[in-house]
């Protein structure tokens, strides 16, 4: 009978039944996606914030005057609105973002200046770091982990990426929002492409992102109208789209910037409509500067892409039809830019990240010598990317440093509080941002011509006269500053001034292997001596 239960598979009741363990293909990959999101992330963090550690020079003004600046005398009430501030062209969204930083870190009493000027670095470093990691799912789920690996690659070896990415300018924070607004577009063959519904999510994202780009930044509407032209053209739902997403996105957020500035301007200010004015229906950037049209074709472009610029090209041979709205997009920034006429490599900093998908796939279609072409590229990368970071421009913020020291406690009773004067070109240094106490310091202005009757640029009058500019400036001893700041190039116009008034050179500063101009290789600090101080001191009464 035994024999027979055993042979019909009948068991008692009481027999344990073992159960085959089976591993689930599902479940191991959720492991391995979770391990490989954890490890990106954290990799890229990692990296973000040495690369913040490793930029330590100047690049222009609008770095610290059109952000931390703004954001001192936000939180602080002190510091130095120029005259873009003056005249409503500028948005306070963005340095209120490090504004309110500021104020938290005066509230838990870590306001120190160090803290200051690297706590919003590093903001930008982490906001980086989550545009690198966002960029290398997205190429993964257009392409495959080999596009995606040497994608993420080049991103994160491009030396113009390495110098800008942690800077507080607005042109990064735009770049950031632009990469992250791409990873939710609806581009041919990703994610959101095929859930083509408007009503789906991924439509609300990127175009919030845009709106908050544009809003920062007016000019990213330069990027972004064929990446939406062509989302419109390709949507079915056009006017769903346009009605339930693009107005409303679009209404609450220019609302909301324009209340925040109408707050803070104390009346009625459309920033955007300011901004666009000014650059491009007057024309009146071309004060600081302007280039041929082909500037931005035959230097700009390939300055920025850099050694990427071969992987590029060739990246844009093999790329499929799909990826054309990006390329339109660069070729239509690169025009577009080209017909004004104050040009920056800056500006076309938010398409870089666009170059960065077609160099990934020219790496990974290369089968020989494909890690060859890496280490070239790494190297050729690494070089300007370190010098420019750690070399070039970096006496701008090493004399601030030194300045901090006049912050103090003052000495003996009666002796002058310190005064700082720059004799150089306008917005050269830092200011009140990276002292951070209401020291008294001036600098050469230099706004624009708005139409002011009898206006005079005050730099470009110094420049052309500099003793008869002082002697005007200061015909009393007694109302010279007691300390000077100067690039070596004037040094030897301004002698006679230094040694008749007693000012001694106190530091020597090195900026740049590359003098250009007024702006010379090294900053000087002059200060007056003590016997100087002491004769143009009143006697007490």
């Amino acid at each position: 009978m035994e024999t027979i239960r055993a042979r019909f598979g009948f068991r008692d009741k009481d027999e344990t039944v073992k159960l085959r363990k089976r591993k689930s293909q599902l479940h191991n990959n959720v492991v391995n996606e979770g391990w490989l999101t954890f490890g990106i992330t954290a990799f890229s963090v990692v990296f973000r914030l040495v690369n913040c550690s490793l930029v330590q020079t100047s690049f222009v003004p609008d770095e610290y005057w059109q952000s931390l600046e703004v954001s001192h005398y936000m939180a602080f009430g002190y510091g130095y609105l120029t005259w873009e501030w003056q005249t409503g062209l500028r948005g306070f969204i963005y340095p209120l973002f490090f504004a309110s930083i500021y104020k938290t870190l005066h509230f838990i009493g870590l306001d120190s200046v160090t803290v200051l000027i690297w706590f919003p670095r590093v903001m930008q470093a982490l906001l980086a770091s989550a545009a690198d990691v966002k960029m290398y799912f997205f190429t993964r789920s257009m392409e495959n982990p080999h596009v995606a690996k040497w994608t993420y690659f080049c991103q994160l070896c491009s030396w113009f990426t390495w110098y800008c990415c942690t800077r507080t300018l607005s042109n990064t924070m735009e770049t950031t929002l632009t990469s992250l607004a791409l990873t939710y577009y609806p581009l041919p063959g990703s994610k959101a492409h095929h859930r083509s519904e408007p009503r789906t999510p991924h439509s609300k994202k990127y175009l919030t992102l845009v709106a908050m780009a544009i809003v920062i930044r007016p000019t990213a509407l330069i990027v972004w109208l064929p990446l939406l032209v062509s989302h419109f053209h390709r949507e079915e739902g056009r006017l769903w789209l346009i009605t339930h997403r693009c107005l409303p996105i679009g209404a609450l957020t220019l609302v909301s910037s324009t209340v925040i500035d109408c707050l803070f301007y104390g009346k009625w200010t459309l920033v955007q409509y300011n901004f666009l004015r000014f650059n491009v229906l007057h024309g009146l950037a071309a004060f600081y500067g302007s280039h041929p049209w082909h500037w931005y074709l035959s230097q700009g472009f390939a300055a920025v892409v850099g050694p990427h610029l071969p992987f590029f090209l060739y990246g844009c041979s093999l790329a499929s039809r799909r990826y054309r709205v990006l390329l339109v997009t660069i070729v239509w920034t690169l025009t577009v830019y080209s017909f004004l006429p104050h040009k920056e490599f800056r500006f076309i900093y938010p398409v870089l990240p666009f170059c960065m998908l077609f160099c990934g796939m020219s790496l990974a279609h290369l089968k020989a010598r494909r890690r060859a072409a890496a280490g070239v590229l790494l190297v050729a990368n690494l070089l300007p990317a370190l010098y420019t970071g750690l070399v070039h421009q970096r006496g701008a913020l090493d004399v601030m440093t030194r300045l901090q020291e006049l912050c103090e406690p003052p000495g003996p009773a009666g002796s002058p509080s310190p005064e700082v004067l720059f004799l150089m070109p306008c917005h050269s240094t830092p200011y009140y941002s990276h002292v951070h106490c209401p020291l008294r310091m001036r600098f050469l202005e230099c706004p624009p011509d708005l139409g002011g009757a009898g206006y005079s640029e005050e730099a470009r009058v110094f420049y052309q006269d500099p003793l008869h500019w002082l002697s005007g400036a200061f015909p009393d001893r007694a109302a010279l500053p007691t300390h000077l700041v100067l690039f070596d190039v004037l040094e030897k116009d301004i002698s006679g001034f230094l040694e008749s008034n007693k000012f001694t050179r106190t530091a020597e500063i090195f900026h740049s292997h590359f003098p250009e101009g007024r702006v010379g290789g090294n900053i000087l600090v002059y200060e007056r001596r003590a016997a100087a101080l002491e004769e143009n001191t009143p006697p007490d009464i």
